[in-house]
Parts: C-alpha cells; sequence; structure tokens
C-alpha cells in the first residue's frame, strides 16, 4: 500500500485524445487517425499560460507522475521532479505528459488494429521520427486549449523533443529543459542501437515483426537488447559500488550459468522489460533516436539551426553519463551561446550515469526547482 505525500500529484488516470485529421510523417506515410494516451497533473489557469510539455525517453511513457492505484509499488518515472513543491510546481503548473506514437503503452502503435487490413500493424506501423512527435504534441495542445508552452521538458530522448519543440515551433513555447541529452546520436550510440535491433530481429519468434500473428513474443532477443541498452544507462562506478565481482552463490561453478551478482541483475531487468514492452517498438523508438539531427538542414551548423529559437534555455548533464555525456550538452551551449540566444548550464556530480536524471540528487533538484521558479505565469 503506497504512502502518497504531500508532494505527490497523487492517484492519477490516463486520458485518451483521438484524432480523426490526417497526419503526414516525415517517412512519407499517413496516418489516417490515432489516438494519443496521456496523463494531466495540475490545473490549467484562466489564461492557459501555466502548461508544461513533459516528454518521455525509449522505454518510459506518459505515467511520469503520481501513482495508477493505491497497490503501485512505484511512482511515474520523473516523479522526484513532478509534484507539489517540486521542480515543475503543480501547484503553479499544469502539466502534460503524453505517451508517444509508436508506443505500447496505449497510444497508436505497432500493437494497435490497422483499420485498412484490421490487424495489428506490427512491422508495417510507419516509422517515427522526433518531427513527428512535436507535430502530434502541437495538435494534442491545441485539442487542450493550449496556444504556448510555459515550458517543454524531457531527459534523454525527451530532451531531443523539448529542442525540436524550440525549433520548429519557436512561437509556441517560451522555455525548453533539455536534461542528459545531445544534438545527435555518435556513432557509438547509432551502433547500441543496432545490435539491440539485431539481437530482437534475429530472434527465430521475430517472424519478421508478425510475431503477434503467431502468439508468440521475441522475447529472448528483446532481453539481451534491454540488457545492452541497461549497461549503457549505468556507470562503471554504479555498477562497481552496486555489485562488485560479487557471486549469487558462495562459490564459482565453472559453467555459462549465471554466477556473478551483475549477470543475475542484468537477467532480471530484461526479462522484466521483455514482459511489458513491445519489440517493435523498442526497433521503432531507437531509430526514431538515430535519427534525430535537427542541424542537418543547415548543412550541419546547428548555430544556424538554433538563430530560429526564441525559448529559453535550461540544460544540465551528469559527470558519469557516458551515453549522453556533458560534452555533447555542451555542443548545444555552444550552438546557443553562437545564436545568441538566452541559455543556462549546469553540470553536476553523479555516479548513476545516464540514469541521474532519473534519480534523486540534492544539486540537481534544486538548481531545476530555482530556474522552473522563475518561469512567469499568471496567477
Amino acid at each position: 500500500m503506497i504512502n502518497i505525500t504531500t508532494q505527490s500529484v497523487g492517484l492519477v488516470e490516463p486520458k485518451t485524445m483521438h484524432f480523426d485529421e490526417a497526419l503526414s510523417l516525415v517517412c512519407g506515410k499517413v496516418l489516417e487517425q490515432y489516438d494519443i494516451v496521456y496523463e494531466t497533473y495540475g490545473t490549467l489557469n484562466a489564461k492557459a499560460d501555466n502548461a508544461v510539455l513533459v516528454c518521455h525517453a525509449l522505454s518510459a511513457d506518459h505515467h511520469a507522475a503520481g501513482y495508477h492505484s493505491k497497490e503501485d509499488a512505484k511512482p511515474g518515472w520523473w516523479d522526484i521532479c513532478i509534484g507539489p513543491g517540486k521542480p515543475i510546481d503543480t501547484d503553479k503548473f499544469f502539466v502534460v505528459s503524453p505517451c508517444n506514437l509508436g508506443h505500447c503503452s496505449g497510444s497508436t502503435g505497432p500493437r494497435s488494429l490497422n483499420p485498412d487490413t484490421s490487424i495489428a500493424y506490427g512491422k508495417d506501423f510507419p516509422m517515427m521520427t522526433v518531427v513527428d512527435w512535436v507535430n502530434y504534441q502541437q495538435r494534442l495542445a491545441d485539442k487542450l486549449g493550449i496556444k504556448q508552452w510555459a515550458a517543454v521538458a524531457g531527459g534523454s530522448l525527451g530532451g531531443m523533443q523539448a529542442l525540436q519543440w524550440a525549433i520548429q515551433f519557436p512561437d509556441k513555447l517560451h522555455h525548453a529543459i533539455v536534461i542528459a541529452s545531445a544534438p545527435k546520436l555518435s556513432a557509438q550510440n547509432i551502433a547500441f542501437n543496432a545490435v539491440a535491433r539485431q539481437a530482437i530481429m534475429n530472434d527465430p519468434d521475430f517472424h519478421d515483426g508478425r510475431y503477434y500473428d503467431f502468439d508468440t513474443v521475441p522475447s529472448n532477443g528483446l532481453k539481451v537488447a534491454r540488457m545492452l541498452g541497461h549497461i549503457t544507462y549505468l556507470s562503471d562506478d554504479a555498477m562497481g559500488d552496486k555489485f562488485g565481482r560479487e557471486l549469487k552463490n558462495e562459490q564459482l561453478n565453472y559453467d555459462y550459468g549465471v554466477e556473478f551478482q551483475v549477470e543475475s541483475y542484468l537477467r532480471y531487468q530484461g526479462e522484466s522489460f521483455a514482459s511489458r514492452f513491445d519489440a517493435n517498438t523498442y526497433l521503432l523508438m531507437t531509430k526514431a533516436l538515430d535519427y534525430f539531427d535537427p542541424a542537418e538542414e543547415e548543412g550541419g551548423d546547428l548555430s544556424a539551426v538554433f538563430k530560429k529559437v526564441k525559448a529559453k534555455f535550461f540544460l544540465a548533464s551528469f559527470t558519469t553519463d557516458w551515453r549522453f555525456s556533458p560534452e555533447r550538452s555542451k555542443e548545444i551551449v555552444s550552438a546557443l551561446t553562437d545564436a545568441n540566444r538566452d541559455v543556462s548550464y549546469l553540470e553536476f556530480e553523479s555516479n548513476h550515469g545516464h540514469d541521474a536524471f532519473l534519480v534523486e540528487n540534492d544539486d540537481y533538484i534544486d538548481a531545476f526547482k530555482a530556474y522552473m521558479q522563475n518561469i512567469e505565469v499568471s496567477t
């Protein structure tokens, strides 16, 4: 049984918005209709100028804060930052947290029925990009009566969406909150994603993405993909502190079974993930990461792209994040500075690697909170 504190948004219920207006996608295909699942926290004020859009990363979804039931063991994925008295203060802001198209948590995606065939889209679900997500989010904002966001915020892939919002709709947000993110993936990051996808697609149960038709899932491939990804989210220090070389049992077995605690932990993470996540969604989300490169439209000149933005920026990175290292955030800061744009940047000490933006850290929380307190909204 959960203990809901005064700093929690409490029990929340997802909502669904249906769209009949066709959405043209960067890949050249069109979604004629689609559903978006989302959650909201706080109250939209009379002038509708206190709204904050929260964008999720690869394996997260719309459930960013609070609890779905009193039996929930854990709150939403960014509960440390959303709620009364927290950085995104729901006594001040109206928070909108949608689940992206292509995901597997309720919004239209590979698991959804294709209206043209009456069977699940599977591999036929169109490829998504960050640009496409920003476009549907803008439509969701219109439906909710929000003409301009006080802020768009996110970490990792969510931070990329905040960047794209500032570029794509410069008049529709005041602040962009970009945490533990990057202006594009490095070759190493693309390589990690490619290996993860190969693990899934080479699973005998993948069936060329049609595993729904065979009443199975490529669980072994998805487990390996998650294990690989999870390693990149943690730091060497964090893994060392948590596991070291501790054995699962008291002695070595001299075989190929699970012998070290870190092996057991990774297998547990893989199995847990495979039981709740969709393989086609994992493929799609990692490709969206790979494709993100807003500077491409200006021949690689990110500062030229940023000359069109009007939002103020808050960026944060973490010392042991080697997946999206502080150097990547500094690239964004440098380009914004070159474009003469307003930007605040802080680098925080943490041994939690890329996952640091999801973990309690007083300096990080205090700085994030201080920035958000200075955002002006109507009372």
